[in-house]
């Protein structure tokens, strides 16, 4: 803004003086104004500071003045003094867009000269006012991002990751940096999961294949760790070691397995039943990529949790009858003939549940179904001679003697050596008048002696426990 050339008093001057004074004012202030851009045109900062200063002092209200001294105050990296004058610039011109954006990045540099000089609190402040200016200008954030990080505050670094990631949606070089975060916090899951996720946006990124191979020699050194710990005796501490291993790699198959195992072993079956089941699920989905040997692998994991599973709902059942819960050991006891039909063992242990609920039709069913698997096993032939004779008595108390004398000839017939079956069939031969046969059965009472304590049903019924194996 130039003075004008004629500058002499006019008629009209006269009679306004305050007018006069005005010009003169404004001429003064122009002059000043013209000599700083002059000085910066020769890069003279320290000269074009001070003659926007007198200009500003003549004439405070214009804007451009104030502008001019902030480009020049930055030349001499004054910051501070740059951004008040942005700031008066601002408030003068509120609706000129340009002044908040230059604002925002003398913040910036600002924040950038003091994050290089290790001030990284006061450089966070920098950069938080410049990113409230350009709220969605990421750069600036980013910055912000870097000075929270050096100041060891990860939570605060981990919520503002997050907040990008629900607005912006993902993005694998987002979820690298949370992942990152989560691991400076030791919550290697979450990391593990957010490179997972990184790498099916992005299969070949060296960060995440970097970080992820870290975490899975982590686990597998703790896997290690609770294998030998397992095989001193040490459970508890072996779990210790595997809980660990499954932090830093949630999806190995084999972790689930060899911790549902544990589990079994410590007795707590609800534990070692979700532990199973998830090995059973993750088999041939942990690895990315996939592996050429995975599918034998993962068939044969497969196989051996599908197994443990069968043995702990088998477990789990023989620690419900010892306490009298019978039905809830049948429901286990389901579970485990639905996954594995041709074990006896299973229907050996069914049937004595039916007993103890007195359904002698499904007892009797479950133990024929196991001598049919497994015919030379003597104990299923005692329990098959304990419930003939039961339901044989039964028919006896029916008054149907014929039909409870045959039950106590398949009494005798599985378990030959019981004085107490002869008795009861010879007692029902005589209802029904076949007292050749009573006497012949009452001979055999003798011969047996029968004052001789008998075997009672709870010792008959024992429930053996089948298989485990523990590997190695």
């Amino acid at each position: 803004m130039k003075p004008p050339d004629d500058c002499a008093e006019t008629p009209e001057m006269k009679k306004k003086p305050d007018l006069y004074g005005q010009l003169i004012i404004k001429e003064k202030a122009d002059k000043h104004y013209e000599a700083g851009v002059g000085a910066m045109s020769q890069s003279q900062f320290d000269k074009a500071v001070s003659c926007f200063s007198k200009a500003i002092l003549l004439q405070s209200h214009q804007t451009q003045f104030y502008v001019q001294r902030a480009e020049a105050y930055l030349q001499l990296c004054d910051f501070q003094s740059a951004a008040l004058d942005y700031k008066h610039a601002c408030s003068l011109q509120p609706e000129t867009e340009a002044y908040p954006q230059r604002l925002a990045f003398i913040y910036y540099l600002q924040g950038q000269c003091l994050f290089d000089l290790g001030k990284f609190l006061e450089a966070l402040e920098s950069f938080t006012k410049a990113a409230e200016l350009k709220p969605y200008f990421r750069p600036y954030h980013m910055r912000s991002l870097a000075c929270l990080t050096a100041l060891g505050r990860y939570s605060e670094s981990l919520q503002l990751v997050s907040n990008w990631l629900e607005t912006d949606g993902q993005s694998a070089d987002l979820l690298i940096l949370r992942a990152r975060l989560y691991h400076q916090l030791n919550q290697m899951t979450l990391c593990y999961h957010d490179l997972r996720s990184a790498l099916r946006l992005k299969p070949c990124c060296p960060v995440a294949l970097a970080l992820l191979k870290r975490l899975k020699e982590a686990a597998e050194h703790s896997h290690q760790a609770a294998v030998d710990k397992a095989l001193k005796g040490e459970l508890s501490d072996a779990l210790r070691k595997i809980n660990s291993a499954l932090e830093y790699n949630p999806s190995k198959a084999q972790y689930y397995l060899f911790r549902g195992i544990l589990y079994r072993r410590l007795r707590d079956f609800t534990a070692a039943i979700e532990d199973l089941v998830l090995a059973a699920e993750f088999c041939g989905v942990e690895e990315d990529p996939p592996q050429e040997h995975m599918q034998d692998n993962s068939e044969d994991l497969e196989e051996d949790a599908q197994t443990q599973l069968v043995l702990t709902y088998n477990d789990f059942a023989i620690q419900c009858f010892s306490h009298s819960l019978h039905s809830e050991a049948i429901m286990l006891l389901n579970k485990a003939i639905e996954k594995q039909r041709d074990a006896s063992e299973l229907f050996i242990n069914r049937g004595d549940c039916f007993f103890k609920l007195c359904d002698w039709i499904f007892a009797l069913a479950d133990y024929q179904q196991a001598e049919e698997m497994d015919p030379d096993n003597t104990t299923i032939w005692l329990r098959l001679a304990v419930i003939h004779n039961t339901m044989g008595l039964h028919s006896y108390n029916d008054k149907k003697y014929q039909e409870a004398a045959d039950k106590f000839s398949v009494a005798i017939r599985y378990n030959p050596g019981v004085a107490q079956y002869y008795e009861n069939r010879a007692k029902a031969y005589s209802k029904v008048a076949k007292m050749e046969e009573a006497k012949k059965d009452a001979i055999s009472v003798l011969i047996l002696e029968p004052t001789n304590d008998q075997a009672s049903f709870s010792s008959l019924c024992h429930i053996p426990k089948i298989w485990w194996m523990f590997p190695a």
